[in-house]
């Protein structure tokens, strides 16, 4: 059986002849909080609204837990996109009552332990309309996980929200997905938050996939090196690995070294000069999680990155 949960191949939309979706493949495995990443108007709710089958792709195909979309993979997956939908005169109780029913489940401990995890009352009369956008966050979270899915979509889940809040729905997400092994998309332009819990990455910009990453190779190409020059690169690869133990390391093209190692660039240049090889740069490079995010979604508009929080 496939590991993938869902799989989008050449999957597009469009209205008036303008993609907000460009010919996406994608795929999410089981066990992934995949981290949906892009500026405001990139793609991202029409993306996920697909997956949801609240949207029909103009051409393309999905395929939810290893087949295409049918009546029981739709039941598999919970969704919070944009707004919940709640009855603002009604309860947080009542409003997950009236979505059970309407799910044909009727299971009143079920609601009572899914409010009890969001931190709602279960037995609050507090209508939902003077609610704090933190609590209907919760609330919408909450009817999503009615049904016990397998996969959970949330698309933009902290948006808005107090540092209280966001931590909160991250703690949250973590939970479900290490206790009830549960498969998560989210997406977000808080950047901070979703690199403390994804495990996975998609980008995403003008409609179109630019990279998927797991959390380890972001993690590498996020590292810090030296790059150099030089006019004699197996030389200088050569003598930096029996003077001074260099391990980590990758050679491009043009004779260029990116040294991972840490590794004094006094010695190296010394090195180097004592055996007649000519450097023609060297500099330090420092690449966070910000600069590579926004280097590939395209600039910084509506996009955060708190650094505070790491």
């Amino acid at each position: 059986m496939s590991s993938d949960v869902v799989e989008l191949t050449n999957i597009s939309k469009a209205y008036k002849h303008i993609y907000a979706v460009d010919h996406i493949n994608m795929k999410i495995k089981k066990g992934d909080i995949y981290g949906f990443i892009g500026r405001n108007g990139a793609g991202k709710s029409t993306t996920l609204k697909m997956i949801c089958g609240l949207v029909s792709p103009d051409s393309g195909q999905i395929k939810l837990f290893g087949e295409e979309r049918n009546r029981m993979s739709a039941r598999r997956i919970g969704s919070l996109i944009e707004t919940a939908g709640l009855y603002p005169g009604m309860s947080a109780y009542d409003n997950m009552d009236i979505k059970a029913t309407a799910m044909g489940l009727h299971d009143t401990q079920k609601i009572h332990e899914l409010l009890k995890l969001v931190k709602l009352d279960s037995k609050s009369k507090k209508p939902v309309k003077k609610f704090s956008l933190g609590m209907k966050q919760r609330l919408g979270i909450a009817m999503a996980l009615l049904g016990n899915p397998d996969l959970l979509i949330l698309d933009e889940p902290i948006n808005g929200l107090d540092p209280e809040g966001i931590r909160e729905i991250r703690e949250m997400i973590q939970y479900l997905n290490e206790t009830k092994k549960m498969t998560i998309i989210i997406s977000s332009h808080i950047l901070g938050e979703l690199s403390k819990i994804a495990t996975r990455y998609g980008m995403i910009r003008d409609g179109k996939l630019i990279e998927e990453i797991s959390k380890e190779e972001l993690a590498l190409k996020c590292m810090d090196y030296l790059s150099m020059k030089v006019d004699n690169i197996q030389k200088a690869v050569t003598l930096l690995e029996t003077k001074l133990g260099m391990q980590h390391y990758q050679v491009h093209e043009q004779n260029e070294l990116w040294i991972f190692d840490d590794i004094d660039s006094a010695q190296v240049n010394l090195i180097l000069a004592q055996n007649d090889i000519a450097i023609s740069s060297m500099f330090y490079q420092k690449q966070d999680l910000e600069s590579y995010f926004l280097e590939r979604i395209g600039g910084n508009d509506h996009v955060e990155y708190d650094k505070s929080r790491n």
